[in-house]
């Protein structure tokens, strides 16, 4: 088993890709911390991720926008399963707005959970991750190609490259990869309730579609000792979408 024994923090894990990563590490015999801001989504997935095979699961109520909620996640993991070896920031949100209907708000909110959420969390393993760990940072095709009405989240993605490549700089002195994931299409909730899809802005072919466990199988491999020489990475998982648009 690749991550026996070892100890994953998967943000907004309560669904969707997170969830997702979760039973994928699960079935690997890791011990998960579910950390996610839905306290009742997180009990149900305690449940699947244990059916999954996990060899232990600690739950943690996670706004990933604070910093002091961050840290608390972190020292729960510490405190409870011993340490953490992989860190995967997969918690996000996007708002749908014309960019000049957009004010200081959106962007602090999307901003605070796409990108601070993951720097909050490179800074806790950076303090405190044992040597030879891992973070992953789930970023999103919008980094490089995108659609109207999502700038917000476009820019926070892209931002979350920028911090992946640097993060990764300073963590190989620390004996720390740090790689990303684009996913492409997905689905997931995220994907279907988006209104630029529902009105067509954003077409879809459903042979572009891809499952969570395609995202969750990939950031699997960039945690596990088969990618050891594989730092500051930006995989593109969508299928050979973006190719076409």
């Amino acid at each position: 088993m690749l991550f026996e024994n070892k100890v994953v923090i998967i943000t907004g894990s309560a669904s969707g890709i997170g969830l997702a990563t979760a039973k994928r590490f699960a079935k690997e015999k890791a011990k998960i911390v579910l950390a996610d801001i839905n306290a009742d989504k997180l009990k149900q997935a305690e449940t699947e991720v244990r059916n999954a095979g996990a060899a232990d699961v600690w739950l943690s109520v996670c706004d990933v926008s604070n910093e002091q909620n961050v840290e608390a996640t972190v020292d729960g993991a510490i405190k409870n399963l011993g340490g953490f070896d992989v860190m995967v920031n997969n918690a996000g949100m996007m708002i749908f707005k014309k960019i000049e209907e957009q004010t200081e708000d959106d962007w602090m909110k999307i901003l605070s959970v796409d990108l601070l959420g993951a720097f909050f969390f490179t800074k806790q393993a950076f303090l405190k991750m044992k040597s030879g760990g891992v973070i992953v940072n789930v970023s999103s095709i919008h980094a490089v190609e995108t659609t109207p009405n999502v700038a917000t989240y476009a820019a926070a993605k892209s931002a979350l490259l920028s911090l992946t490549r640097s993060a990764s700089v300073e963590g190989k002195p620390k004996k720390i990869r740090v790689n990303a994931v684009l996913p492409g299409a997905i689905d997931t909730p995220m994907l279907w309730d988006n209104p630029n899809v529902k009105a067509g802005l954003e077409k879809i072919e459903m042979t572009d579609v891809g499952k969570p466990e395609d995202i969750a199988d990939v950031i699997a491999y960039l945690a596990s000792d088969e990618a050891a020489f594989v730092q500051g990475a930006a995989i593109r998982v969508d299928g050979g979408r973006l190719d076409r648009l």
